[in-house]
């Protein structure tokens, strides 16, 4: 299958194109038309330091849906533990950077370079990418960012510096994105760890499918933030 190679027009090729391990097209920039042009379309950038911009849609695709999370009973014993408080939008840029250098400090490797960061950072000051962070006091233990577009969040990366931090997170993510309506959370690829969440493995056409219907559904705008009646859900999940 062809690699296609992007010019400075924000479009891109059928998403169905992309080669058998989901690569689809390289080259192009990280402005936020483009980036927003491609989770419209199920694209995403994911490259390292030493590579061109690449632009991925695999197949199979991992999605979760709110009703489908698996809370493990060791996790819903740390959540009964009320250790951690949750916050939205406080502190962004602080979370993708942590998702980075955690990753680099476990020798796993990561494709939030500076260039990255600085994108997304912009697609939050727009409205568009929002965090999620756990505290264990005053002091940041886990957290996750992502992109939302209608009905559809697009989970990009999770941190976690004390046991089960990163999955507080998600858990908080899904009870926000579940009471405002939301579709479900793209998980991009198969990974165990969100398979044991509840993530579920559809055909590329199948998620494109469903993208469709979450565009077509009004978006949460601006800066996201817990409600009263969201605090009280998630007291059930940490009392």
């Amino acid at each position: 299958m062809t690699v296609y190679l992007l010019d400075t027009a924000v479009r891109f090729p059928p998403p169905h194109d992309a080669d058998s391990d989901g690569l689809l097209a390289v080259g192009g920039d990280l402005r936020p038309r483009r980036l927003l042009e491609a989770y419209r379309k199920g694209i995403f950038p994911w490259y390292t330091d030493d590579q061109p911009i690449l632009w991925w849609s695999p197949d199979p695709r991992l999605v979760l849906f709110p009703d489908g999370l698996h809370i493990s009973r060791s996790l819903g014993k740390a959540l009964r533990r009320n250790i951690f408080t949750v916050s939205m939008d406080t502190c962004f840029a602080q979370v993708i950077h942590l998702c980075g250098t955690v990753r680099s400090d476990n020798g796993e490797g990561t494709w939030i370079t500076s260039e990255m960061e600085d994108a997304y950072c912009r697609l939050h000051r727009m409205g568009f990418a929002h965090s999620v962070e756990v505290w264990q006091g005053d002091r940041l233990v886990g957290g996750l960012y992502g992109v939302s577009l209608g009905k559809a969040f697009f989970g990009e990366s999770m941190f976690s510096l004390e046991r089960d931090a990163s999955k507080v997170a998600l858990v908080s993510l899904v009870d926000f994105v579940r009471h405002h309506g939301f579709d479900w959370i793209d998980c991009q690829v198969p990974t165990q760890h969100m398979l044991r969440m509840g993530a579920v493995e559809m055909p590329r056409s199948q998620f494109l499918s469903l993208l469709d219907l979450a565009l077509c559904k009004p978006g949460i705008p601006g800066k996201w933030d817990f409600s009263e009646e969201l605090q009280e859900m998630n007291a059930g999940h940490f009392s």
